[in-house]
């Protein structure tokens, strides 16, 4: 059965959990600048994550994440990446050494994949996949596809992903006026050099907004110049993002809040030093 799920967005909602209500904290570029590559930002590491039923990584969370084991360990220590409710986007930061497999030990699955729970679907995408990695862009544009031409009965869909490759998507920017990448040559497969986001993703998007599930996509790429983005495109498609950046006082991060009895989704914006304890 098909229905219309309500939007709300506020400016600031509470993070603590309700009865009736989960909490999930979206955080990009994390990581903390002038650790040789392996730290994350001390006030997300400090971060009381009790709170939330997930946390999800938009990338760039060390900036040498894959360099060492002992670095993935550090970070599954801060966000356990077995919980299916934690999820990461992996970003050039993160990907750029390799080890991709060391990401799958811990969290138990691949670097993208597809994850529903309480009535939400969630897209998670590597965006660091080249035609050097053709098997894998292919398994990743099946996935995608896969799930966009049959989801059904789920409230929201989510993509989550690291760099900007929503390149003309109508309505929006150019991507470099808020992020701080812009993949405009990203290809969902090994096919054909026609299947950027715009030519093969979004019409997805938009069929599966005319069943009636509120589509989100989300980055994680972003930080040194704005530090949060709320937009929607010509056709209704909410766009998200956020970002750290050398422990600015106007770091954002990302918090929605599900209501499980209507599932209505409630999102908003809080500056990263006000969700910390002060001792």
């Amino acid at each position: 059965m098909l229905f219309s799920i309500g939007l709300c967005h506020l400016p600031e909602i509470v993070s603590a959990q309700r009865n009736d209500t989960i909490s999930f904290l979206f955080a990009g570029h994390t990581y903390q600048y002038g650790s040789n590559g392996k730290k994350i930002d001390y006030r997300f590491e400090q971060l009381d994550k009790s709170d939330y039923e997930g946390i999800w990584l938009g990338g760039d969370v060390c900036s040498e994440a894959l360099l060492e084991y002992n670095i993935i360990q550090y970070i599954d220590s801060v966000v356990p990446l077995s919980n299916p409710e934690n999820h990461w986007a992996l970003g050039n930061h993160d990907a750029r050494n390799g080890n991709w497999e060391w990401y799958e030990e811990f969290a138990n699955r691949k670097t993208y994949y597809a994850y529903h729970s309480h009535g939400m679907t969630r897209i998670i995408l590597n965006t660091n996949l080249v035609p050097t990695h053709c098997e894998m862009m292919d398994e990743q544009y099946e996935m995608i596809t896969t799930v966009l031409d049959s989801i059904q009965e789920s409230s929201h869909l989510i993509l989550m992903m690291h760099h900007n490759i929503w390149h003309g998507v109508p309505g929006l920017p150019h991507p470099y006026e808020y992020s701080q990448s812009n993949l405009r040559y990203w290809n969902a497969n090994c096919d054909s050099v026609n299947t950027s986001f715009l030519d093969i993703v979004y019409p997805k998007l938009l069929e599966v907004e005319a069943r009636g599930v509120e589509v989100y996509c989300i980055l994680g790429d972003m930080g040194s110049g704005l530090k949060k983005i709320d937009m929607e495109s010509n056709d209704g498609i909410r766009f998200l993002g956020c970002g750290l950046y050398k422990n600015e006082e106007e770091d954002m991060v990302l918090i929605m809040n599900l209501h499980t009895v209507n599932q209505q989704l409630e999102y908003g914006y809080h500056r990263l030093d006000s969700l910390l304890l002060v001792k």
